[in-house]
C-alpha cells in the first residue's frame, strides 16, 4: 500500500491504530461475524489490548497510537514499511495560504 501511495505521487505517510468509537464498534463487530467470524475475537482482544480493555480510547494522543506491545509492535512495523517505501521524511509543514474567509457578515442559522 505504502508503495503505491509513493508510485501515485505520496511524498509522506502515518498511520492511525484502528480506533471504534461509539456506534462504529458494532458495525465493525457485525462486519467481523459476517466475514471472519472465526477470527472475531481475537481481533476484538487485540484491539481491547491496545486500548485499555476497551474497543475505544478517547485520550488523545492514545486514540491515535494505542498503548502496549501490540501496538509498538505495528508501530515499528510500520515504520520499517514506510523506510522501505522511501516515505519516511518529516511530515509536510501545513499551511493556511489557500484558505480564505468568506466574505460578508457570518451566516446566521435561521432560529
Amino acid at each position: 500500500m505504502l508503495a503505491a501511495a509513493r508510485d501515485a505521487g505520496a511524498g509522506w505517510a502515518a498511520a492511525e491504530v484502528l480506533r471504534l468509537p461509539l456506534t462504529v464498534a458494532p458495525i465493525f463487530e457485525e462486519w467481523l461475524e459476517r466475514n471472519v467470524p472465526g477470527m472475531k475475537e481475537k481481533v476484538l482482544n487485540r484491539i481491547r489490548a491496545m486500548r485499555g480493555g476497551k474497543l475505544n480510547d478517547a485520550r488523545f494522543g492514545a486514540r491515535m497510537r494505542g498503548e502496549g506491545i501490540f501496538a509498538d509492535q505495528i508501530w515499528r512495523m510500520f515504520e520499517v514499511a514506510r523506510r522501505k517505501a522511501g516515505l519516511d521524511g518529516d511530515a509536510p509543514e501545513l499551511s493556511t495560504a489557500s484558505f480564505r474567509r468568506p466574505a460578508g457578515a457570518q451566516l446566521g442559522l435561521g432560529f
